[in-house]
């Protein structure tokens, strides 16, 4: 394939090494003002691969990402799947995102999933490795976990390389001096080719290592009138606010726990949204 033909990275069209003082600055700011307010820890360094890897973390907060960014090592190059936007121009947290080159939007209701795909594996062949929040939104119950959409298991299938699962503790409500956990889980290894089947499965052994890391949590208190502006600044509630998510969440909760559903990974198989097309391209592989 020649030079001009191969999928390009995430980001603007910039030289590599001003792509990579971008990426340094993002995250040494990162590091800083996040160490700054939270107290981040990472467990199970030794987990992650070497080489190019699919990272599915849980979503409770716009935090998330930053935090991610603020504690996972510097090497392999970190990027994100999402967020989903029109326009990356609009809002000063797109451009930012837009500018660092660590992100790989797609449009809602428009067909550029096919462009995304291609930067995925543009970045896999770089030697990074790509973050997607599994649930495709966020939630406010520390021991929950939604269904997963099926991008992580698509995009892991599609490349050969491992699905880590990546387990976030303590967003829920964010306040100063709080301690935020990150632990890594065994990767999961791939094999065969992305057919549905396939991608339905490895979304579900995920789901099932993730919710086992997630289901003990404690939840946490809600902070005062500086932690509580700070955790809402950028959170997009899906049903409008945080009450109703919380009603609307219960609801799938208890609707993947009924018995006549069987096991947790079976219940998982059955209600996690489809989302590869007959093009074999993932249709809502989403991050907010």
């Amino acid at each position: 394939m020649a030079a001009d033909d191969r999928p390009a990275l995430p980001g603007p069209p910039v030289h590599p090494i001003r792509r990579t003082i971008r990426y340094w600055l993002a995250r040494t700011v990162s590091f800083i003002v996040v160490r700054a307010y939270v107290r981040p820890r990472l467990v199970g360094r030794a987990r992650l691969p070497y080489g190019p890897a699919v990272l599915c973390f849980n979503h409770m907060s716009w935090s998330d990402p930053f935090i991610l960014m603020a504690t996972l090592p510097l090497r392999p190059r970190l990027y994100f799947f999402g967020p989903k936007e029109e326009d990356m121009a609009v809002g000063g947290r797109n451009r930012v995102m837009s500018w660092t080159g660590t992100s790989i939007p797609y449009k809602p209701g428009k067909n550029d999933l096919l462009d995304a795909t291609r930067r995925v594996s543009a970045v896999f062949k770089a030697g990074g490795i790509l973050a997607i929040a599994g649930e495709g939104r966020i939630h406010a119950r520390e021991s929950e976990l939604l269904a997963l959409n099926d991008g992580a298991a698509y995009f892991a299938l599609r490349a050969g390389v491992p699905i880590v699962p990546l387990a976030i503790s303590g967003t829920s409500w964010l306040r100063f001096g709080r301690r935020v956990t990150i632990r890594i889980g065994e990767p999961i290894v791939p094999s065969g080719r992305p057919t549905r089947e396939a991608v339905e499965t490895l979304t579900a052994q995920t789901w099932t290592a993730l919710h086992g890391m997630v289901a003990g949590a404690a939840e946490l208190d809600r902070p005062g009138p500086v932690g509580r502006r700070m955790t809402e600044l950028f959170n997009d509630w899906p049903e409008g606010s945080r009450a109703a998510t919380l009603a609307a969440t219960a609801r799938s909760t208890n609707i993947g726990k009924d018995a006549s559903l069987g096991s947790d990974e079976a219940s998982h198989v059955a209600v996690a949204r489809s989302m590869t097309t007959s093009e074999g391209v993932p249709s809502r592989p989403v991050a907010d």
